[in-house]
């Protein structure tokens, strides 16, 4: 297996001039981190394998992806960047790209508009395109989902849209493999329910969509510890495992997981 990757993630509110790193819970509860291309930089000292960032308003506010705030990481930050954020369109995309990004994540415009996957890998590849899916588990089994077992019961995830202030009544894990039939090279999958709250990885989601999708599956939501990286990885096919506030708040240093990944059998790059 390739080796797993350690992803730090910045969701970044525009409303503050010049851009802020802000974490939540369960996507609610919203504080600051830090100033978006300095935590970038970091994080790049510290080992990560790419950065993603998210720019968590702009498609509610149907405002532009954060270029300039792109443009300013790539002079000094040299791993893969995965952004997104309102961007609806393959101009848009080209816009970012030309800014530094070496990825495009799309949701809530692809949701609406599901070809937009196609026309920007058509455009620049499929290993460009970042599908990200925000999940919320529903307790209710329906007919036509797609059913996950659980501890908990049985149970299908739901997606949501504009940084979950709203739900769709999409299956997630159906979205999911549908985005890859139309050109999405990579899952980034988030569990809502998890989001900030320290309980680690959602493992029956990743573990489901990870099956399901012949790409690379990103864990995201609930890290609190290299411990939930470790599950993740043994339990999942994930080959990736994203985190915000372990790294905003100084918990732990990306080298210091990465060791203890490796230490416990893990291939990861050190």
């Amino acid at each position: 297996m390739l080796a797993r990757r350690i992803i730090p993630c910045l969701d970044c509110d525009l409303q503050v001039p010049g851009g802020r790193v802000v974490k939540g819970i369960e996507f609610k509860q919203i504080r600051y981190a830090g100033i978006p291309w300095e935590l970038a930089g970091k994080y790049y000292e510290d080992g990560a394998d790419e950065i993603v960032f998210l720019d968590i308003t702009a498609s509610h506010e149907r405002r532009e992806t954060m270029t300039s705030v792109i443009k300013k990481t790539s002079e000094s930050v040299f791993v893969p960047l995965a952004v997104g954020g309102g961007i609806r369109s393959v101009e848009e995309a080209r816009e970012v790209f030309n800014a530094g990004a070496d990825k495009i994540t799309v949701n809530t415009s692809a949701l609406k508009r599901p070809e937009l996957i196609s026309e920007i890998a058509d455009k620049y590849g499929n290993q460009a395109v970042v599908l990200a899916i925000d999940a919320k588990r529903r307790n209710t089994p329906e007919e036509g989902r797609e059913i996950v077992q659980t501890p908990e019961g049985p149970c299908w995830f739901e997606c949501s849209f504009y940084g979950g202030r709203e739900f769709t009544g999409i299956d997630a894990i159906a979205w999911a493999r549908k985005a890859v039939s139309l050109g999405a090279g990579e899952i980034l999958l988030t569990s809502m329910d998890r989001d900030g709250t320290y309980d680690g990885f959602d493992i029956p989601l990743t573990d489901a969509v990870s099956k399901r999708v012949r790409v690379p599956v990103i864990a995201s939501g609930g890290c609190a510890s290299p411990e939930h990286m470790l599950e993740v990885f043994q339990k999942t096919d994930a080959s990736a495992a994203l985190a915000a506030s372990i790294f905003h708040f100084g918990e732990y240093n990306i080298a210091d997981v990465k060791r203890f990944l490796k230490e416990r059998g893990v291939n990861v790059r050190v």
